[in-house]
């Protein structure tokens, strides 16, 4: 690695401002994705600022109907948390099926959100739930956060403080593994609010998106059957070594009944 300054604030306010005064810095939560790009020399950033422990950013909480996670919270606390499973089993489910145990244990929610790889877990949850991203600044409908390829709606040294999931009254979550990393190469989250129906598709296109032709078929039916005849458009799809965009398009097919078939409702 290049030679660089680590540094551990003590304040979430501390850590916005070495962001600000320090142009090239970069945030360090679980190190997931930042680490081995140090590693590989792809980046060269002059500090690492640790956000890990900082209290601002950690806890989950119900508020009502919303479920509020702090961005540095890591994914097996998600998964184990007798809140996320009380409110949102598909959420605690989803957490419990990211990549691999080690990451699972380093990994964090709003680490993972705010690097929007493709094949990401979470921000399928994100955009199916139609979350609320709550930044150091503002406040960003899931809708208007996911913008491309590794790329989101955050401006340089803005961070990601909480993520608040609005419950819904059923939510699924079905993907096919990549053998090797856990990363989805086709994941569905699927969840029902009322008479709505809300469907985010990861790890097929180039970041994580809505299939919103699906979210019309089950509107008024929550019925796998619905998707039948559903129109899905393949050229919007990755092809690569793990898959063919035809293929990607059969996944989410499936993927997404599979989803509906398996909609969970929130405990009583």
């Amino acid at each position: 690695m290049y030679p660089l300054s680590y540094v551990r604030p003590d304040t979430l306010d501390q850590a916005l401002a070495l962001l600000a005064d320090q142009e090239d810095a970069k945030p360090l939560s679980g190190g997931m994705t930042l680490i081995p790009t140090l590693k590989q020399r792809l980046a060269a950033p002059s500090h690492l600022v640790d956000l890990s422990r900082l209290d601002a950013l950690r806890g989950i909480g119900l508020q009502g109907d919303v479920l509020r996670i702090g961005a540095a919270t890591k994914h097996v606390e998600v998964a184990r948390s007798d809140v996320v499973a009380g409110s949102i089993p598909a959420l605690a489910a989803l957490a419990g099926v990211i990549a691999d145990p080690q990451v699972r244990n380093r990994g964090t929610l709003g680490g993972s959100v705010a690097n929007n790889d493709p094949a990401a877990d979470y921000p399928a949850a994100v955009l199916g739930l139609g979350a609320v991203i709550e930044t150091s600044t503002r406040r960003i409908p899931a809708d208007d956060f996911f913008v491309g390829m590794f790329e989101t709606a955050l401006e340089p040294g803005e961070l990601i403080v909480a993520i608040e999931f609005p419950v819904p009254d059923r939510a699924a979550y079905q993907k096919l593994r990549h053998r090797a990393t856990g990363y989805a190469v086709t994941g569905v989250f699927v969840a029902q609010f009322n008479d709505a129906v809300r469907v985010a598709v990861t790890g097929a296109g180039s970041s994580v998106f809505r299939w919103t032709e699906a979210e019309t078929a089950l509107a008024a039916s929550c019925q796998s059957d619905r998707l039948a005849d559903t129109p899905i458009d393949e050229t919007l799809f990755n092809s690569d070594a793990n898959g063919s965009a035809a293929y990607r398009a059969n996944l989410v097919r499936v993927m997404t009944r599979r989803a509906v078939d398996a909609l969970t409702p929130r405990p009583r």
